[in-house]
């Protein structure tokens, strides 16, 4: 298995209407593929946050390879 770091993003918008990336939660998962360690991060997302969909917390999320953290 390899390790991948997951992060959520909300894209808003500031007073001159430019928008902007803002941080809203990094994991690290552990998993077989990038497409299971983002259903699984989106899973940890709703969990936390205790929502229902991540999007209500997110707009999008991004998927790396972590080959440092890989056991």
């Amino acid at each position: 298995m390899r390790t991948y770091i997951v992060t959520f993003y909300k894209t808003v918008s500031d007073d001159t209407g430019h928008d902007h990336h803002v941080l809203q939660r990094q994991v690290a998962v552990r998993a077989q593929s990038d497409v299971s360690a983002e259903w699984q991060a989106k899973a940890m997302l709703c969990e936390h946050a205790r929502v229902i969909d991540w999007r209500l917390r997110a707009d999008t999320c991004e998927v790396a390879a972590a080959p440092h953290l890989a056991a």
